[in-house]
């Protein structure tokens, strides 16, 4: 919720949309009746492009303005109940099916809505975007639509089964050019490229149309509630990568429903959103992880961090979370190290599973009105991607499971635990996932859940030395998942790479136990370590 006491409350009249009124008089509750909403949609005629006059709820009131023309061309999406984190939290659980957009994504919201507000001057000139894939998908489709070329650049991480996509949806009206190890790198070529040419740039978030487009998500969450006779929204948490859907949802949900909690997700590896908060501004992290490619982001927009500010977000999981701000060159790569020691909880970014040194935090519990920011490890979203794909039968890309991700009971790091018979709305924000990186995502999941493990095993150029590992350290129902040995007659001993996985992870610690007990040399393979990073 907007403090009273911190912020000014906002005038919803046409002649002060969006401004802060200093009347004592006002307040932050949301318009409730039919009049109130119209107020909001002719107050956005009068909306200003300066960054100054934007706020929430100049930018609810966009949103309200948004609505009818994307619901000519945009289906809402399906809010499904779902059963298995339900049970598992004890709360009323439901998936926004933003999967189920034309392009699979949310992001088709924010980019028609930029487009269809072109000039005819604009709209001949064309178009240029930078995108790690789904909103590449999004201004491809309203190309398409609308008439416009369009040049649509990506990077280099983007998965293929994303650049497919892109080119199929706008066929003849898009051109894709593929650059860069970042969206940062990509945006950067693109804008310089739109300098070059005139052709408009289109924001992936930091845009107040592109927010304003992101936003209509929020009212078709409540009608859709209302139509299954479920109480509204008591808790929604939304996937964070430039800020764009949690500014532009955020500022609607706290306009029209200011008693829902908050919670945005980054990733562990690029949690540029909570490095803005911590800093005081938008600053460019040294690096990320860009597993989770739809919200790698390096820098936090600048319109979006304004709103989520303003919105009075704040870090979740304080006091452990710091993060390593020093500005780098775009192109640095490796995962985003965050850690304090000072706190009760040492978080990393690495998923070194339960048997790690990081002392786990209980759940984090919301409030009403609350608005928090936290992130959750790759890991962690792999396992919810897998969950996801073999409960529900959704087939979520890393962006699209990272809410759901966070209602995992009784997970190593991040967890949100909402309380009993709350009604709690999951964005899945996308779908688009490259099915040839399900090895990866399995191996991800295992190693965080402390069930894959590497070794490097020393073994005695003698007979028997395979057989004494098997009998002596292997427990009954450990499984060798991986084994590289080449035997060297001149040597008296050779090492062995070694993958283990374990059906129980508690068992970690006696096969460790075990190892110790024999003569042959087991060394953990650790999971930060580059050689680690190579094998998975």
């Amino acid at each position: 919720m907007i403090p009273a006491a911190s912020s000014p409350s906002f005038d919803a009249t046409a002649n002060g949309a969006g401004r802060p009124s200093d009347s004592s008089s006002a307040t932050n509750a949301a318009p409730s009746t039919d009049r109130a909403a119209s107020s909001l949609v002719d107050a956005s005629s009068a909306l200003s492009t300066d960054p100054a006059d934007l706020n929430p709820l100049a930018s609810a009131a966009a949103t309200d303005s948004a609505i009818a023309a994307l619901s000519e061309h945009l289906r809402p999406t399906p809010l499904q109940f779902c059963q298995r984190l339900s049970d598992l939290t004890g709360a009323n659980v439901f998936l926004k099916r933003e999967d189920l957009q034309p392009v699979r994504s949310y992001k088709v919201r924010g980019a028609y809505n930029v487009i269809r507000q072109l000039t005819s001057e604009e709209r001949a000139a064309g178009v240029i975007t930078a995108s790690a894939g789904n909103h590449a998908q999004g201004v491809a489709w309203s190309c398409a639509l609308l008439g416009v070329f369009g040049q649509i650049f990506v990077p280099e991480t983007t998965p293929r089964q994303k650049r497919r996509r892109i080119t199929a949806i706008g066929g003849d009206w898009v051109e894709l050019v593929v650059t860069g190890d970042t969206y940062d790198a990509a945006a950067a070529a693109a804008k310089a490229t739109a300098e070059r040419t005139g052709r408009t740039f289109v924001p992936a978030f930091d845009d107040h149309r592109t927010i304003a487009g992101q936003g209509t998500i929020g009212p078709e969450i409540i009608a859709q509630l209302a139509d299954q006779g479920a109480a509204s929204p008591d808790l929604l948490v939304i996937p964070v990568g430039g800020g764009g859907l949690l500014a532009g949802l955020g500022s609607w949900m706290s306009v029209h429903q200011p008693q829902c909690g908050l919670v945005g997700v980054e990733p562990a590896g690029a949690a540029s959103m909570l490095a803005a908060l911590a800093a005081g501004g938008p600053i460019t992290v040294a690096s990320v992880d860009s597993f989770v490619d739809g919200a790698a982001v390096r820098r936090a927009g600048d319109l979006t961090y304004q709103l989520i500010e303003q919105l009075g977000f704040s870090d979740g999981q304080q006091p452990a979370f710091a993060v390593n701000c020093e500005p780098a060159a775009v192109g640095d790569s490796g995962p985003l190290t965050a850690s304090d020691t000072s706190g009760p909880r040492t978080a990393t970014t690495s998923d070194t599973g339960p048997d790690s040194s990081s002392t786990v935090m209980p759940p984090l519990t919301v409030s009403p009105g609350d608005r928090l920011l936290m992130t959750a490890p790759e890991g962690q979203v792999c396992s919810e991607m897998l969950d996801l794909y073999q409960t529900e039968g959704v087939i979520a890309e890393p962006a699209g499971a990272l809410a759901a991700a966070v209602l995992r009971q009784g997970s190593v790091n991040s967890t949100v635990q909402p309380a009993p018979g709350a009604t709690v709305v999951l964005i899945v924000s996308g779908g688009n996932n490259d099915i040839s990186r399900y090895n990866e995502v399995i191996d991800r999941s295992l190693i965080h859940e402390g069930r894959k493990h590497y070794f490097l095993v020393s073994f005695t150029q003698e007979p028997g030395q395979l057989r004494r590992f098997l009998d002596q350290i292997l427990g009954p129902d450990d499984d060798i998942v991986l084994f590289e040995y080449i035997k060297k007659s001149n040597r008296e001993s050779g090492p062995a790479l070694v993958g283990i996985e374990l059906s129980d992870p508690g068992d970690y610690r006696q096969l460790l136990a075990r190892a110790e007990a024999t003569p042959i040399d087991v060394t953990p393979i650790s999971p930060q370590s580059d050689f680690f990073r190579y094998l998975v």
